[in-house]
């Protein structure tokens, strides 16, 4: 596993601070008094390592990594989905590896998913074939790895937000959609982690991190099969996490998705946490994480 490639991609790298001068700059820039957590301040740290890798598909990106916590079972599970900007050159599934593994001793099993970027033959439809492939996969064998789906979860930071949100939103498709899928993985609970839910509006953020491509080749003009705020409601509960300090996806990103979603009918919890960034949201010892390991334990009753 690959988690951030150093070279290459470097507008965004830069913009999102990925690179340790850059990070620097931009912790100084945001407060001087309280600098927020660079990548390196994550990533150098050692990487835990997952029970068990499964592929979904043929592609060398088409896999999932098992997270099981000790003891028989049966184990509740979050599935899990990475940023990125949606670009595999930027980030792979690993940078999710700490907080899975923090859920993990706390009991809770983690299906950590892969998927291509649209650097990588991913976007419309790629990407979205991917992702439902990978929970469609939990989906056929929760019963052989003794995980319970009672109350089943999808997590995702950044980009990934965007597309734990979507997997929400998928089960509300047309039957015979494609992207849809002819078993679609119930998900009760969809969180983001200070999330791009809105391509539309991704799409005309000139000079984000992410650019402009990235969210097009996402869209694929198909708003409705693919923007959380356009694609059909589904049952399930949403819930947003931001950080203060975050400049990559602040939180009037989530004021915004809410406030659309409540001219549809449709409550959206969100919160934020600070003083934090974009980083701290997947970090287990920041504060936000504390706030989303102790809403998905309630979730799931523990």
């Amino acid at each position: 596993m690959r988690t951030i490639k150093w070279s290459g991609a470097a507008l965004g790298l830069a913009a999102l601070g990925l690179s340790l001068g850059v990070g620097s700059q931009v912790s100084a820039m945001l407060n001087a008094d309280t600098p927020i957590m660079q990548w390196s301040d994550l990533l150098d740290q050692p990487r835990p390592k997952a029970d068990r890798t499964i592929a979904y598909g043929k592609d060398p990106l088409q896999l999932v990594d098992l997270w099981l916590p000790e003891g028989k079972g049966p184990h509740p599970v979050v599935v899990m989905i990475h940023g990125g900007c949606w670009q595999t050159e930027i980030a792979t599934r690993d940078i999710m590896n700490y907080i899975a593994d923090d859920l993990r001793k706390h009991g809770i099993a983690v299906w950590n998913i892969e998927y291509r970027g649209v650097d990588r033959g991913g976007g419309y439809p790629g990407t979205y074939l991917d992702v439902g492939a990978a929970a469609d996969l939990l989906g056929a064998q929760a019963k052989a790895l003794n995980l319970d789906l009672a109350h089943t979860i999808a997590i995702g930071h950044s980009a990934g937000g965007h597309l734990a949100l979507w997997l929400a939103a998928r089960q509300a498709l047309p039957e015979g959609e494609p992207l849809r899928g002819a078993a679609p993985l119930r998900i009760d609970t969809a969180i983001s982690q200070a999330g791009i839910a809105d391509l539309r509006a991704a799409m005309q953020r000139t000079g984000h991190a992410c650019g402009t491509d990235a969210p097009t080749k996402m869209a694929g003009d198909r708003f409705a099969l693919t923007s959380p705020p356009e694609m059909p409601v589904s049952k399930a509960q949403q819930i947003q996490f931001h950080t203060d300090k975050d400049r990559i996806a602040p939180p009037d990103y989530a004021e915004t998705y809410a406030a659309d979603m409540k001219q549809r009918g449709i409550g959206v919890e969100n919160h934020v946490h600070g003083p934090e960034g974009h980083v701290e949201l997947i970090a287990p010892t920041s504060r936000s994480w504390a706030a989303q390991k102790a809403r998905i334990k309630q979730l799931l009753g523990r």
